[in-house]
């Protein structure tokens, strides 16, 4: 099979253990054939049962926030990587970082590092977005007053009890942009906080809320 046959049958950069196999189904040994791939680098595991084309077949970059659904879930992108994203913090962000309902996992990979989170239940319902690629397919991230609410609850290492006290965290700590604060939904940040049930997020919505009226 020549690599231009193997990429119609590999429809994206990102694909699983299934649609590898059937794209080698008329070797005779194709799990033989898939070592080999996996040797000269033609695709590159992610995890077990995930992997993306390698360099030399890729046709576009492959979708680091997608595959950080797909590693691990469920979970949606969120914290810092998503932070910096949306535009709010200015440092790029190296670990793919996602919240979860389940257990806190981080995972080593060739292609990078995924971190997962756990928040409770009731918070992770809340305050996802989806965002379309170009070939059709999603992935999930929170929205940017979401991203900060979980990490504001993330960062216990803080001291963090005023408004005070938060605003000056938000903009010496994360380095948020003080019109990027102003341009937060207040009534969006009010319905997290009534899923996370968490004093901080409480006082981030009513600290934007105050911001965005005018006040300093």
């Amino acid at each position: 099979m020549t690599n231009s046959l193997l990429l119609k049958s590999i429809p994206y950069e990102e694909f699983d253990y299934q649609t590898l196999l059937d794209s080698v189904h008329g070797y005779t040994q194709p799990r033989m054939k898939i070592s080999g791939m996996l040797a000269k680098g033609d695709i590159v595991r992610v995890k077990k049962g995930l992997y993306i084309l390698g360099e030399s077949l890729r046709r576009r970059p492959f979708c680091r926030e997608l595959l950080a659904n797909l590693i691990y879930g469920p979970a949606y992108v969120s914290l810092e990587y998503a932070l910096h994203y949306h535009g709010l913090t200015p440092e790029r962000v190296e670990t793919v970082t996602s919240v979860t309902c389940g257990r806190s996992r981080t995972f080593d990979s060739p292609v990078g590092t995924f971190s997962y989170r756990m928040i409770p239940m009731e918070a992770f319902r809340t305050g996802m977005d989806q965002v379309e690629l170009d070939d059709g397919r999603s992935f999930l991230i929170a929205i940017p007053e979401k991203a900060l609410a979980d990490r504001i609850v993330a960062d216990r290492g803080a001291g963090i009890s005023t408004q005070k006290e938060l605003h000056e965290y938000l903009l010496a700590d994360l380095r948020i942009d003080p019109a990027n604060l102003r341009g937060l939904d207040p009534a969006r940040l009010a319905e997290i906080a009534r899923h996370y049930r968490s004093r901080r997020v409480k006082l981030l919505a009513d600290l934007i809320t105050r911001l965005s009226k005018g006040a300093r």
